[in-house]
């Protein structure tokens, strides 16, 4: 389904135990760094903190819209093609902290790639280039090329490449 690592914990919840797998320095610095690209209203000033400062991969004329919350622990993870847009508010996971263990994966989005606002992907997760998620859907399974996705959920809708393409 999606492509993460699996660390088992023992004691109490994999969150309880975050720092350690990530220094504290890290997760502060990040933090501080994500919040300001948040509300950055330049996309080039924004693309630069992602680029340099957090380690993501992120293409030329690519667009994070306005609040989208990037990977706190890990953005290094995270690769972004050229010219895509990533709509408001959307969330990008390369962690998840659960009870008895954590779980690390890469997110890879495409080039010319539409992302709809409020969504969440979770990590471990393949976007495809030419593909279209709807605002405020779930990605919690690689979506194809060209695919139309939407939902929670997720599921396909149809081929995205006539809309993605054309506007």
């Amino acid at each position: 389904m999606r492509n993460v690592e699996r660390y088992p914990v023992e004691g109490p919840n994999a969150l309880w135990q975050v720092y350690r797998t990530v220094s504290r320095f890290k997760a502060v610095r990040n933090f501080i760094f994500i919040q300001l690209a948040r509300y950055c209203p330049i996309l080039p000033i924004k693309n630069m903190i992602y680029r340099r400062v957090l380690g993501m991969k992120v293409g030329q004329h690519t667009a994070f819209a306005l609040m989208v919350m990037v990977d706190v622990f890990f953005p290094e993870r995270i690769e972004v093609g050229d010219n895509t847009i990533i709509g408001y508010n959307t969330t990008i996971l390369t962690h998840e902290y659960l009870i008895r263990e954590y779980r690390l994966g890469d997110v890879k989005i495409g080039a010319n790639v539409m992302i709809g606002a409020n969504t969440t992907i979770l990590p471990g997760v393949t976007i495809g280039d030419h593909a279209v998620v709807a605002a405020g859907s779930v990605v919690y399974k690689d979506v194809p090329a060209h695919a139309f996705v939407g939902g929670n959920p997720m599921r396909e809708i149809g081929n995205g490449s006539s809309s993605a393409d054309h506007n």
